[in-house]
């Protein structure tokens, strides 16, 4: 081995040796892939195109919406057949409207920047009362004990479903890195899926870790003359009855049932 080659082949041996001890090389090479299903669909329904949709749930038979921007905002009772708007009330319009979330009889709604929420009577949607929070609103789903908000960051909060107030809160990571721009979010089987922002992306999460535990790709769902019009994939509705998962976006056109295909 000549002067050169041995300098070299020096070299590189201090570089792995510094990674073995850094544990670098065995988190690089042993970390296992995050899982990424795509999707089949098994329906498309009318979505009222000038919904800016911020929170979506499925609720005996019908599908509760809430929907975006100031002077524009609503909470809504919409036919998942039709597309029909049964049931409106608009929010005032200095509010942005963000997630959606019932409980008990309630429903509870989030605002972007306000730090106000409201907690709606479900049947007639007159406004029980009003709730604070710190930071941003954005996304809400439930689990079996808690409220869980989403706020634009890596962080998901959990919330009394009585008091409103934080009770905790989860780190939310892809292979150990914070995952930022979480939005609207659904409880699915135990986990916990969010939208990501401005992407085509389901993040499905562990409620105990924060850890994405697999990925959904919806990308191509909607056609390109529907999305000249159509702002970013939001909105997740599970019925947990049928398991049936229904997605839409922002001013979407269309509201689409779909079934997971898991990776190959």
């Amino acid at each position: 081995m000549n002067r050169r080659n041995y300098l070299k082949f020096a070299a590189g041996a201090l570089v792995l040796v510094a990674a073995l001890s850094s544990g670098w090389y065995s988190a690089q090479t042993s970390s296992p892939s995050i899982p990424v299903y795509s999707y089949q669909i098994v329906r498309a329904y009318p979505h009222d195109p000038s919904a800016f949709t911020q929170g979506l749930i499925f609720l005996d038979g019908f599908l509760y919406e809430s929907t975006g921007l100031n002077n524009r905002s609503t909470i809504r009772k919409v036919q998942l057949e039709t597309g029909k708007v049964l049931q409106q009330k608009e929010v005032p319009g200095e509010y942005f409207a963000e997630g959606l979330v019932n409980w008990g009889a309630d429903l509870l709604q989030l605002t972007w920047t306000s730090k106000i929420g409201f907690v709606y009577d479900r049947n007639t949607f007159a406004v029980k009362r009003r709730f604070s929070y710190v930071g941003e609103g954005w996304g809400l789903t439930k689990d079996s004990a808690r409220i869980i908000l989403s706020d634009g960051t890596a962080t998901l909060r959990f919330l009394d479903p009585k008091t409103l107030q934080q009770t905790g809160s989860l780190n939310v990571t892809e292979r150990g890195r914070p995952l930022k721009d979480l939005n609207e979010l659904e409880y699915v089987q135990g986990e916990i899926w969010a939208n990501i922002w401005q992407t085509d992306r389901i993040a499905r999460i562990s409620p105990f870790t924060g850890n994405v535990a697999a990925w959904i790709d919806l990308k191509g769902l909607l056609k390109p003359e529907e999305k000249s019009s159509a702002d970013v994939l939001n909105g997740i509705a599970y019925d947990s009855a049928t398991n049936r998962i229904f997605v839409t976006g922002k001013l979407w056109p269309k509201l689409f049932e779909i079934k997971l295909i898991a990776p190959k």
